[in-house]
């Protein structure tokens, strides 16, 4: 086998390796963004918020979206 095709089959064995790498990443990055929707579930759950009836939950997250995040905060804090 001449260098060119062993170099040619290298490359390839490199390109499929990373390949590879990014699905596994990519798996990684969508178990973790469960987990962490999970956890913010479980944050607003501890908060009973979900114990609300669902217009009121719909009304404050409303709310919430209107003013801002950094408002809310700071409006909660005063």
């Amino acid at each position: 086998m001449n260098s060119e095709a062993l170099m040619a089959r290298t490359l390839e064995q490199e390109r499929q390796a990373l390949e590879e790498e990014e699905r596994r990443l990519a798996e990684r990055r969508e178990q973790l963004a469960k987990r962490e929707r999970e956890e913010a579930i479980r944050t607003i759950e501890k908060a009973g918020l979900l114990r609300l009836p669902a217009s009121r939950l719909e009304a404050l997250t409303k709310r919430i979206k209107a003013l801002g995040i950094e408002e809310v905060e700071r409006r909660l804090a005063a």
